[in-house]
């Protein structure tokens, strides 16, 4: 009996079902892929004729064989991709009405979700119970035009989605924003909407992928001008009291630690609010790779399981009647994984904490119901469950991160440690062998997500990792009760923060590269754990290739003589990478969102980094924010860089780099093409009455094409370029003041004859840029308006002139927005 349990428990009868698990995986991938969406009826009868095909194939089991074995690979994968596609239609059908867009609509809802202060911004979630127009009786029909969940900001003034004044010529200043807005309280407030819109890059942040999987279908502002109804607390609920716990306790952490940036890692560390991490500390904790400890991960749920599991096993054999009631190690592995999905819950029920939740669940469900599985085959049921609950977690980087590295250690792992060597050394020992094979292996997958390594990596994790989830998390989680031992906790995350700062400042302590393709990212990874793994030497260097094909790629660049443009997609503002074969200059570094974000650190300082760019001049066109806001993170990433720009000997950006002035009829020649300046002339800084009128416009020119970048330049500083130089001409035209009424002439137009007219502009802006008038001249000259609404990133290259690529259009996937 014992012989035919263990083998059944084993799992060697049902290879077929770990081949449908195995599918699963790839099914889900493969659906996620998908740019549109099919019909209902489609992914559902894929689902059941796939589910029917593997009840029968279970009923057969004894017929095995790799045919069945990849029969059941393919019926898990169509399983899968149904399922996955079921799910997406059903959500995709709670879209925002695209008519409401814009306008002012009156809901009464809850607050979903403990709030995020900011300077002058409160950001919160509402769950809408109900929603009329402004004025209007009825309220918004139809099943797919009101969505139910919305991300919400309350600005001092009255101001748009990214913080924006938007007040209206007849409207006073907003009131400040509420001193009190809490979780689970019901608020009537007028509010703006429009679809989730997020800027899409080139290896670039997904904010539309992170707002379907949090089910968020609109985003907005609350109006609060003096022409609007007044926002109104309407009272607290009972729903969401986990939110509000946790916001009680943030503010108590906050409230008690007299340092804030050691109380924004306690309480990130009890309550998962990341934003509560100043971002100079984000920087250290990326640079040493320690970043993922600063946040709820799998790490720390599955240190508080096991610490749960040793508490309640203790407490149940004190107890002679519940042990023969239920086995202690049973109701040891039960309590810790309730417990630790109690934990995740408190900590904010993130994507990482409802991955490590069900894993945890996984397992311990095996365990409980006698089965023996290999490790590998442990890994793949965990790997299929976690895609199946949730199939966008594929996109998460923690995700891969996560599964890869338990994986390496399978691969890696040489089995029990001899009798005679269970010491306290030879544990730390394997601990640092741990550490090194997955820091190794994880090296490439690392480079292909963040394009980052941190060489100084493995020392700060060797001790961080103990230092933190052994030491600050328990004294952290232990302050909810006894709130004096935040103030240790305090001391030991300044402790530790000193000596991550220490490690950062170390030459070399990051390694960036250009982000190498999906492929050869793998290749890396396999590289790695062969030469991880316990096999002979020979064996082992056949992994040397296979890793430095990862970590020494190289992005393609021009030709000699040949130049490309890339316009970032970064919301009101312009930057736009200009790259020859062997130099690069930035044209602009885009806006400031906020006072904790703005576009060099968002989207400019990732995408330099994942192309292999290495500066050589960047010009600032003039002093306005949208062209100057991500200066200081981009001249801080880029330090050989040199300054060219309009902007006043007394602007703070000259204390970061000195600065030269644009002046026409500057130029200089890389690898055979020109760069030229055409405006401002030397006089302009004297008589200019405004910034706009002394942008540097910049010509790129290699005797073939041509592109003109403009900057803010009106049609007065228009006439004056075309009349110094009525022979000019440019195939691509960055917009003039990005589409603006004040700028882009007919005498502009008729003299450049562009091919390519290139807006760069934030998705339904308060300016109205491009304007109607103005895309009406550009299109009667035969002029393409290209717009980073609804093309994301532009690329352009000077070999083929006349064409352009869009980064919504490569990259295009269901769940992204399509504006109209």
């Amino acid at each position: 009996m014992e012989a035919v349990g263990e083998e059944q428990d084993t799992g060697q009868r049902r290879p077929w079902a770990f081949a449908a698990m195995a599918g699963s995986v790839l099914g889900a991938a493969l659906q996620l892929q998908q740019r549109e969406l099919w019909a209902l009826a489609v992914y559902a009868a894929m689902a059941l004729a796939a589910l029917f095909a593997l009840w029968v194939l279970q009923r057969l089991r004894h017929r095995g064989g790799r045919a069945t074995g990849l029969l059941a690979l393919l019926l898990g994968a169509a399983l899968a991709f149904g399922l996955a596609g079921t799910r997406a239609v059903l959500y995709a059908d709670g879209a925002l009405d695209p008519d409401i867009e814009g306008r002012d609509v009156e809901v009464v809802g809850v607050v979903a979700q403990m709030p995020q202060r900011g300077e002058g911004a409160l950001r919160f979630r509402l769950d809408v119970e109900s929603a009329r127009w402004v004025g209007r009786e009825a309220p918004p029909t139809g099943p797919a035009g009101w969505p139910t969940k919305l991300a919400l900001g309350w600005y001092a003034e009255n101001t748009g989605l990214w913080g924006r004044p938007v007040r209206d010529e007849n409207q006073a200043p907003a009131p400040s924003m509420p001193a009190e807005l809490h979780a689970g309280e019901r608020w009537r407030m007028t509010v703006r909407l429009r679809a989730p819109h997020g800027n899409l890059n080139p290896h670039g942040f997904d904010y539309e992928l992170l707002m379907w999987e949090q089910g968020v279908r609109a985003a907005g502002y609350v109006r609060a001008g003096s022409n609007d109804a007044p926002p109104m607390r309407l009272g607290m609920t009972w729903q969401h009291p986990v939110e509000r716990a946790r916001e009680w306790v943030r503010d108590a952490v906050f409230e008690r630690v007299a340092d804030k940036r050691s109380a924004g890692v306690i309480a990130a560390l009890i309550t998962g609010d990341q934003s509560a991490i100043d971002r100079a500390d984000w920087d250290i904790f990326r640079a040493t790779g320690v970043a993922h400890l600063m946040s709820i991960s799998g790490l720390h749920i599955t240190m508080f399981a096991w610490l749960a599991a040793a508490l309640v096993g203790a407490l149940w054999r004190r107890s002679t009647r519940c042990m023969l009631l239920w086995p202690a190690p049973q109701v040891a592995l039960v309590g810790g994984v309730l417990l630790a999905a109690l934990y995740a819950l408190f900590s904010g029920w993130g994507v990482p904490s409802q991955r490590t939740v069900s894993m945890l669940a996984t397992l311990a469900l095996l365990r409980l119901t006698g089965r023996r599985w290999p490790a590998p085959n442990l890994w793949l049921c965990t790997c299929a469950v976690v895609v199946a609950l949730d199939p966008w977690a594929l996109t998460q980087a923690g995700f891969w991160l996560s599964f890869v590295a338990v994986g390496v250690l399978f691969a890696t792992d040489a089995g029990e440690s001899p009798a005679g060597r269970t010491s306290f050394v030879a544990r730390l020992l394997r601990m640092l062998r741990e550490q090194w094979v997955v820091t190794l292996a994880l090296a490439p997958l690392t480079l292909l997500l963040f394009q980052q390594v941190s060489l100084v990596g493995l020392l700060a994790n060797t001790l961080a990792i103990p230092w933190v989830t052994l030491v600050v998390t328990p004294l952290a989680m232990l302050g909810v009760a006894i709130p004096h031992l935040w103030d240790v906790a305090a001391w030991t995350v300044q402790g530790l923060g000193d000596f991550l700062q220490w490690l950062a400042a170390w030459p070399l302590a990051t390694v960036s590269t250009g982000a190498p393709p999906a492929w050869l990212a793998l290749c890396g990874v396999a590289g790695g754990v062969l030469l991880a793994m316990q096999l002979p030497l020979a064996m082992r260097a056949l992994g040397l290739p296979l890793l430095l094909s990862a970590l020494l790629w190289q992005p393609g660049r021009p030709g000699l003589g040949e130049f490309d443009l890339l316009a970032a997609d970064i919301g009101q503002g312009n930057a736009v990478l200009v790259r020859t074969a062997h130099h690069a200059l930035l044209y602009d570094t885009g806006p400031r969102y906020s006072l904790e974000s703005d576009a060099g650190q968002r989207v400019l300082v990732p995408l330099l980094r994942a192309l292999d760019v290495r500066l050589d001049t960047v010009v600032l066109s003039h002093r306005d924010a949208d062209h100057t806001g991500g200066a200081p993170a981009v001249l801080a990433t880029q330090p050989q860089a040199a300054l060219r720009s309009s902007i006043e000997e007394m602007h703070p950006l000259q204390e970061l780099r000195r600065s030269d002035k644009c002046v026409a009829g500057q130029h200089w020649e890389w690898d055979g093409v020109r760069f030229e300046f055409l405006h401002p002339v030397a006089a302009d800084y004297e008589s200019a009455t405004k910034p706009n009128a002394i942008s540097c416009v910049l010509r790129i020119d290699n005797g073939r094409a041509s592109a003109l970048l403009a900057g803010d330049i009106e049609r007065d500083q228009e006439s004056a370029l075309v009349k110094r130089d009525p022979g000019l001409r440019a195939d691509v035209l960055l917009a003039p003041h990005h589409g603006s009424k004040t700028s882009s002439s007919a005498l502009l137009l008729d003299t450049l004859k562009p091919r390519i007219a290139l807006v760069q502009a934030g998705y339904r802006n308060r300016f109205g840029h491009p304007a109607d008038e103005v895309t009406k001249r550009y299109e009667a000259r035969g002029i393409a308006v290209v717009d980073s609404p609804h093309c994301g990133a532009i690329a352009w290259q000077s070999t083929s002139p006349a064409a352009w690529e869009c980064e919504r259009a490569v990259a295009r996937r269901y769940w992204r927005h399509v504006p109209r």
